[in-house]
């Protein structure tokens, strides 16, 4: 049975987490690799294309997303990532297993924005007070076959 108190704590972890998401993709769109790359534990891994290994530590995080942007270099598009339906399911271990459903935007001037892609972001949190830090991230798309 749920207490009054467990409410009141998952109503907080939840808020806190949007408020942490929210945060960490405006950087992204902004292209603060380094700011978004710390919200990563020192050891943290991220993985966003399918089928590539990911990029582990803060410092291969920023590496892996500038060599990813510098295919656009050329390319005056825009990118907001749009996080909904967040799942937070507590681990064994006192993290908490992150699902999300994510709507990537792309805007390029004079047209109109277009949804792509359509993902799936599963996250692994570490949650200490009110600081909230990624171990993982692993992305899946739903125009791709499942892995």
């Amino acid at each position: 049975m749920t207490t009054e108190t467990d409410t009141r704590a998952g109503t907080h972890l939840y808020a806190l987490v949007q408020h942490f998401y929210a945060r960490q993709m405006q950087a992204l769109d902004e292209g603060r690799f380094e700011e978004y790359a710390a919200t990563f534990t020192e050891d943290g891994t991220f993985q966003h294309t399918p089928g590539t290994e990911p990029a582990r530590t803060r410092a291969g995080i920023v590496a892996e997303l500038h060599a990813f942007h510098e295919r656009f270099r050329d390319d005056p598009v825009q990118r907001r990532h749009y996080f909904n339906q967040i799942v937070l399911d507590p681990q064994d271990d006192g993290s908490y297993r992150s699902t999300v459903y994510a709507l990537i935007v792309r805007i390029r001037q004079g047209e109109r924005p277009e949804i792509w892609p359509s993902c799936v972001v599963h996250d692994v949190l570490v949650v200490d007070g009110d600081e909230v830090l990624m171990r993982s991230r692993t992305v899946s798309y739903d125009q791709l076959p499942a892995q």
